[in-house]
């Protein structure tokens, strides 16, 4: 059922979380525009701008990974200075009320947390870019002493302890997805009652394939996005709205 407008539709969606008793949140890029990070997909989105780097090239070529790196650096300042937005907040307010036991999300900015979720509940299944990690052990390292490395020498850093390159913290094309991450996010799609995908296109796979496991396991699902996707048909509600108007009324004080 697609909401006729906007308050009814938050009326149904009030509804429908008051007799969950288990909600899973599944967020995608379009939680987070309101925050000042622009999308990846919709028209004037980063990927209009620049193809995606795979993972292969990465690992390949040094040019590659500065690329990378030149993109990651040019986008800091955006990285840093976003605050959770309306949508994010709701969720951690019905997160600190017992009804959502954590949040999938295919979002690499780390704003779920900064929300007040804690790091453990937050599931991310494509990474997240406020750190970096080496490909070869895994060795965490901070975006500044990346960009000290760049600043230096010109050119993407390589691990001090094993000497492979180091690469934001994020799923890449062509990457393997992070099996306990998804193995837990396809468990909570299973046992939750109502699953709401939240400004996700729905495109992306393996993740997109997980509201339709709630759906499979007998869960209700709301799709809330200002774009249709695939997946309007087997929804219980669709709110095409945008995502801070919907949600401000469970942000709570």
């Amino acid at each position: 059922m697609i909401a006729s407008d906007l308050r009814s539709g938050i009326d149904r969606l009030g509804d429908m979380i008051a007799q969950a008793s288990v909600v899973v949140p599944f967020t995608g890029a379009g939680i987070s525009t309101e925050s000042g990070i622009p999308d990846f997909r919709s028209p004037g989105g980063l990927w209009s701008r620049n193809q995606p780097i795979p993972f292969d090239a990465f690992v390949a070529r040094q040019d590659a990974r500065d690329e990378a790196w030149r993109r990651r650096f040019a986008m800091d300042a955006v990285f840093k200075t976003a605050r959770p937005g309306r949508g994010h907040r709701a969720l951690a307010n019905l997160y600190r009320a017992g009804k959502i036991p954590a949040v999938l999300t295919q979002n690499i900015d780390n704003l779920h947390q900064a929300s007040g979720i804690a790091e453990q509940d937050v599931i991310e299944l494509h990474g997240n870019t406020t750190y970096a990690r080496c490909i070869g052990c895994g060795k965490r390292y901070e975006i500044d002493w990346v960009k000290w490395c760049w600043d230096r020498t010109g050119h993407a850093p390589h691990c001090t302890a094993c000497d492979e390159p180091v690469k934001t913290a994020t799923i890449s094309f062509g990457q393997a997805m992070p099996e306990h991450e998804m193995r837990r996010a396809a468990e909570l799609a299973k046992q939750c009652d109502l699953m709401l995908a939240i400004g996700s296109s729905l495109v992306v796979w393996p993740a997109a394939g997980l509201p339709i496991t709630a759906k499979n396991s007998g869960a209700k699902l709301v799709i809330i996005n200002n774009e249709s996707t695939d997946q309007d048909e087997l929804a219980d509600l669709v709110i095409r709205h945008d995502i801070g108007e919907v949600l401000g009324p469970f942000v709570g004080n």
